[in-house]
């Protein structure tokens, strides 16, 4: 069964929720997991709000089981028991889920669809990864299939699923094909977001539930703004 809840003290975003697993829509400027900012996770906030609606003392067990990056928004899945991490964790490992993605991007696209496949080379000093068209030293295949889902007066939006899940995988892969996310200042786009965000969002997610066995279809509202309202 779903439990949509809505509304908490923690204002998050809650698509589903049971014994083992929790679903949020993640908002610009969460950063999913702690890092060296010191800024308050969204696994904490999580925990926080689980501590306070079922009033358990200690602490509260919560697995991270895929990130986001801070300035995308969507679907995000904690596991709420060992068991559900380690089963979800296999099924993300194996490619076992589906994962669809929305991007909105200035450049008209090569292709109405296509497929991309890159060689992606991750750069730690600025976190950043660049997509190369063969392979080099220290690269991983990165591949991801797109299609126009709409055209707006001044942007096109792409629906796009991934095929696996490298680092800064589809801003990299849009950028080296001339389609640079809106707002995303570090691939490419000419100005960035006023909420610092960019425009690309974890539209769906289908998994098998790690307990039950059910396949669970997860749908996530983009964030209100003029541009993703007119999508």
């Amino acid at each position: 069964m779903v439990e949509k809840i809505v509304s908490n003290k923690s204002n998050l975003d809650i698509l589903f929720e049971d014994n083992h697993l929790i679903v949020i829509n993640k908002r610009v400027g969460d950063i999913v997991q702690g890092d060296s900012t010191g800024d308050k996770p969204l696994s904490e906030v999580v925990k926080e709000y689980i501590k306070d609606k079922y009033n358990k003392p200690g602490d509260v067990y919560l697995g991270v089981v895929h990130r986001l990056d801070r300035p995308t928004t969507g679907i995000i899945v904690f596991a709420k028991t060992s068991k559900a991490l380690t089963r979800l964790n296999e099924a993300f490992k194996n490619r076992a889920t589906q994962k669809t993605y929305w991007a909105v991007i200035k450049n008209t696209p090569p292709k109405e669809k296509d497929t991309l496949v890159h060689y992606l080379k991750r750069n730690t000093k600025n976190n950043t990864s660049k997509a190369h068209s063969k392979e080099v030293a220290e690269s991983k295949q990165a591949s991801l299939s797109y299609h126009i889902i709409k055209k707006l007066d001044h942007y096109f939006v792409l629906e796009i699923d991934l095929h696996t899940g490298r680092h800064h995988q589809i801003r990299a892969q849009l950028q080296a094909i001339g389609c640079p996310i809106k707002g995303d200042l570090k691939y490419g786009f000419d100005r960035s977001n006023p909420n610092g965000g960019i425009h690309l969002h974890a539209q769906k997610l289908v998994l098998t539930h790690p307990v039950s066995k059910e396949i669970h279809t997860f749908i996530a509202k983009p964030p209100k703004d003029s541009v993703w309202d007119a999508v």
